[in-house]
């Protein structure tokens, strides 16, 4: 485990402080967790983008035209 250092306004500090102890846990753990929150979601944009990437246009169309030319059902509806 590593230790880091970061600067914070009193503020902020306050707040995360207050927040921590809502939840029951240390300012530390409060931060590693949202850290990680942060890369999910970051690492998560990324996979999505890639994965946009590889689509086509003609998969698209080949998907729509998978869908049956139906009503929709009465909670479907408006």
């Amino acid at each position: 485990m590593n230790a880091l250092t970061i600067r914070l306004p009193d503020s902020v500090h306050q707040t995360i402080k207050r927040l921590a102890k809502r939840d029951g846990c240390s300012v530390n753990q409060f931060l590693a967790s949202a850290a990680v929150e942060k890369m999910s979601a970051l690492l998560t944009l990324d996979h999505l983008r890639e994965e946009a990437g590889k689509a086509t246009r003609a998969d698209f169309e080949a998907f729509l035209k998978s869908v049956p030319d139906a009503e929709p059902t009465a909670s479907d509806q408006l």
